[in-house]
């Protein structure tokens, strides 16, 4: 049996350790939900107070040339490029996620006027699904979007096939799909391939030349810790970029912004893909969270991941035998940086746990799920986690009837 003592010298020989200084944190909590909502850093709070308190107090207007703030989309965009193995000019930083997909998948779609079927996974994210749904209702030919069991994938590709749409990380599951693969064998079809990253940047490693990925998106306020409403960023392979065109142009996607003509002339490379103003408070929020990446690689991250997650499917074995299943794949190569425990009472589960200081969350229908971020959580962290389930299982204080009405947010 795994002992609290053999925790301790797990992260008395971590390297990642010194990292966690950077978080603030509250003592009292064990916070496994950075999957969700990553946590504040000293970095973050700096650098949003800097923006606050000398960009905007003192620049004023003065600093969107003075601050670099008209550039922050790129320039943040460039920093994100390092995470997913990415060209540092390929990557542009701006709106909310369903935004970027929604300019991705409507440009994606102008790319392939010949083909009339999206294909997306069934267990996908639902704002995915909504906004690809959207998007094709308004591609100016019939377009169907269908949702599929991905592991079918193979059955669906046609010549017919103009946009596969995948998550690469499972929301519920934690399941981590094959990027190169996936992407060779839409490819082969003659299709488009554009993967959402949102549980996998700043988790695991990506490699979006290598697996010659054509568009992809994520959020940053996950695994990123840019803060709730994060930007998203949005990725266009090299081929594509002046090529593919924005479908909700703005100003400041326009080669000449500031000639105010009525003529919208699309600027080159990412820049295109800004439409409006950038929310300068969210983009410094953002790259202040990213000075902590900087101080270690993806492959880090990834090695203590794994051992995290594996350290907590040891423990749930051993001390809750049979009371859950773990349906986060068990393959290294098919796992992201969570772990989901299947259970009738899942919710009542999590906020029991919360009720206890150990923050997880729930997932409809039976999922509770816990987040393992390298960056700042510690071995013991999940020896205690665990611990606390264990008190939670056997008192069966999920069934305290606080937790029968469900709260809006889960």
């Amino acid at each position: 049996m795994i002992t609290r003592d053999d925790c301790q010298l797990m992260d008395e020989g971590d390297a990642l350790a010194p990292l966690r200084a950077s978080f603030l944190l509250q003592p009292d909590e064990i916070y496994l939900d950075g999957n969700s909502l990553g946590p504040l850093s000293v970095e973050a709070k700096q650098r949003v107070e800097t923006t606050l308190n000398e960009e905007w107090a003192k620049g004023l207007v003065r600093s969107w040339n003075a601050a670099g703030w008209m550039d922050q989309p790129l320039s943040v965009g460039a920093r994100l490029a390092t995470l997913i193995g990415a060209g540092a000019s390929d990557v542009v930083c701006a709106d909310t996620l369903t935004f970027m997909l929604a300019k991705l998948i409507g440009g994606a779609l102008e790319l392939r006027p010949d083909r009339h079927v999206l294909i997306t996974d069934a267990a996908n994210f639902h704002s995915d699904v909504y906004i690809a749904e959207a998007i094709a209702a308004r591609a100016g030919r019939p377009v169907e979007v269908r949702a599929i069991d991905r592991s079918t994938l193979a059955d669906h590709l046609s010549d017919d096939v103009a946009l596969v749409m995948l998550t690469h990380v499972d929301f519920r599951t934690g399941e981590q799909l094959d990027l190169f693969s996936i992407t060779a064998a839409v490819h082969a079809a003659g299709a488009l391939m554009l993967w959402d990253f949102a549980h996998s940047t700043g988790a695991v490693p990506l490699d979006v030349v290598g697996a010659d990925v054509d568009f992809a998106a994520g959020c940053g306020y996950k695994y990123l810790n840019g803060g709730p409403g994060a930007p998203a960023y949005g990725y266009i392979a090299p081929r594509w970029q002046n090529v593919i065109t924005n479908p909700l142009p703005g100003w400041l996607g326009h080669a000449r912004p500031f000639d105010f003509t009525l003529d919208y002339v699309p600027a080159l490379g990412m820049r295109s893909f800004v439409t409006s103003s950038p929310s300068i408070l969210a983009l410094s929020a953002l790259d202040g969270a990213l000075d902590v990446f900087a101080r270690t690689s993806m492959d880090q991250l990834r090695s203590k991941s794994l051992a995290l997650t594996d350290l907590f499917i040891t423990l749930v074995e051993e001390r809750l035998e049979g009371q859950f299943e773990v349906v986060t794949p068990r393959d290294h190569a098919r796992r992201g940086s969570q772990v989901s425990l299947r259970h009738g009472e899942s919710y009542g589960i999590i906020q029991a746990l919360i009720a206890r200081g150990v923050t997880g969350d729930f997932r409809d229908p039976d999922i509770a799920r816990f987040g393992f971020a390298p960056l700042y959580l510690r071995f013991v962290d999940v020896y205690d986690a665990v611990d606390h389930l264990v008190e939670v299982m056997a008192n069966a204080e999920y069934r305290h009837e606080s937790f029968t009405h469900r709260n809006p947010v889960t």
